[in-house]
């Protein structure tokens, strides 16, 4: 238990810097029966609960409120990796293992856990199951709910429900772990969790791509798909704006083309088979689409250390952004087909309102996942723009409604967007949350002020 002031700081603020609220004291729990016992011990007393995981977050998600009412309990101590059964394809581990020793612990056994992200090192399972995580390759293996056979949660009353089950069949009724995926810790804390293993690939061709507009590049996306497969794991979009970031904060970025170009695109294809000849299948596709006019240049990895310096461009743009400092950012999708208009949209109402804007998008087309973000070069103007942000979000996200998307594509609702649910969900689908919240957790011990 944490209660000095300088010890509990660091879990009651956001990555971004956004969020700062208060704690009664941090609690780290090494086991389920701790973690049993502390929320027992809360709801007895009725204190409210924060879970907290590697703290990646980046909607608020995981930040006590400032009024300093509730503890936040981290899981980070809870980071075992139970089981790995590799017959089953399947992998049991603790919430607070972060994803990179999940993801080493899979390839140990010869195995691949697909989920990527640029924060792997710090975040942990738990937050990545509470948030329902995507990544760089859902266009192959899916989000994190599609990547969970079983759950071990404790609930708000402090017991605990065992769901760890490694099946892929399991018609017995209700499906309660997807209750709690994507929850954001509002009804239970997750403990641990059974995921999928997949075969480790063997191969990979990863190639950077100039093309003229998101039209091009979702052409090319179907292109791919029709003769790469599964094999196509990854399809990053990635405006210019974004890219020049990266190479203006980044040390040792370096442009991947001769030319800039007003969008890039990152492919990736891999495939378990180390005969499989993936450079010549994607040179083949994109010596057509070069032909065709539908790309304007390439640059494809002729080495390992190549194909991580071309990812590295893209899993940069985060950070780089963070470096130049505040930015009005949405996380947000669309149907994969919607992207150009949506983009062409947007762009223009935005401009139109906001003479010069800087629109720094990029992101993951092949599941019609984008994120959107605004800001100007000079920080004067950029300050006005963000006193704005609520202007600014109305005219996005209306937008993304009319286009039959999602407003929360990947980084939850937080504190960030809870707001902004009642006009984007049906009152009916918000009465149903709110029952489901009812019956698990009457009190509103979990995680208040986040989600509902």
């Amino acid at each position: 238990m944490l209660t000095a002031a300088a010890a509990v700081e660091p879990y009651c603020s956001d990555w971004r810097g956004r969020y700062h609220g208060r704690a009664r004291a941090v609690l780290r729990p090494g086991t389920v029966a701790e973690v049993a016992a502390v929320v027992a011990a809360c709801s007895a007393a009725g204190v409210a609960v924060v879970p907290q995981g590697g703290n990646t977050g980046l909607c608020g998600g995981a930040t006590p409120l400032a009024d300093g009412a509730a503890v936040v309990v981290s899981l980070a101590r809870l980071n075992r990796v139970r089981a790995v059964d590799g017959d089953n394809d399947t992998i049991e581990v603790e919430a607070g293992c972060t994803l990179a020793a999940l993801q080493d612990a899979a390839a140990a056994a010869d195995r691949l856990f697909p989920l990527a992200l640029a924060s792997q090192g710090s975040c942990m399972v738990g937050g990545n199951l509470s948030t329902n995580a995507g990544g760089v390759h859902v266009l192959r293996y899916g989000n994190m709910r599609e990547l969970t056979l079983g759950l071990e949660v404790v609930l708000p009353d402090g017991r605990v429900w065992d769901g760890l089950r490694g099946l892929r069949k399991d018609n017995t009724g209700y499906d309660l772990k997807h209750l709690f995926i994507g929850a954001e810790g509002t009804l239970g804390i997750i403990t641990a969790a059974v995921l999928k293993l997949f075969p480790r690939p063997r191969r990979r061709a990863v190639a950077w791509l100039a093309v003229a507009d998101a039209g091009a590049a979702v052409a090319l996306l179907g292109r791919l798909r029709a003769t790469a497969g599964e094999r196509l794991c990854a399809f990053e979009l990635v405006g210019a704006s974004a890219l020049e970031l990266v190479l203006r904060h980044i040390p040792g970025a370096r442009p991947p083309l001769a030319r800039p170009a007003p969008w890039s695109v990152l492919v990736e294809l891999a495939d378990a088979d180390p005969a499989a000849a993936l450079d010549e299948q994607l040179a083949a596709v994109l010596g057509a689409a070069l032909e065709e006019g539908l790309i304007g240049d390439a640059a494809l990895a002729a080495s390992l250390s190549q194909a991580e310096a071309l990812w590295a461009l893209r899993e940069n743009i985060s950070e780089a952004q963070k470096i130049e400092g505040f930015s009005i950012k949405h996380d947000i999708s669309v149907p994969v087909s919607r992207i150009p208009a949506f983009l062409a949209a947007a762009d223009a109402a935005l401009q139109e309102r906001w003479a010069g804007v800087r629109i720094v998008a990029f992101g993951h087309l092949g599941d019609g996942n984008l994120h959107y973000n605004l800001s100007h070069a000079q920080g004067e103007d950029n300050s006005a723009l963000l006193a704005r942000s609520a202007e600014v979000n109305r005219i996005v996200h209306d937008l993304v409604a009319s286009f039959g998307g999602s407003i929360s594509a990947e980084h939850g609702i937080g504190q960030l967007k809870r707001g902004e649910l009642p006009r984007y969900k049906s009152a009916l689908e918000l009465e149903l949350m709110g029952r489901i919240k009812q019956a698990l957790d009457p009190r509103g011990l979990m995680n208040p002020g986040k989600l509902l």
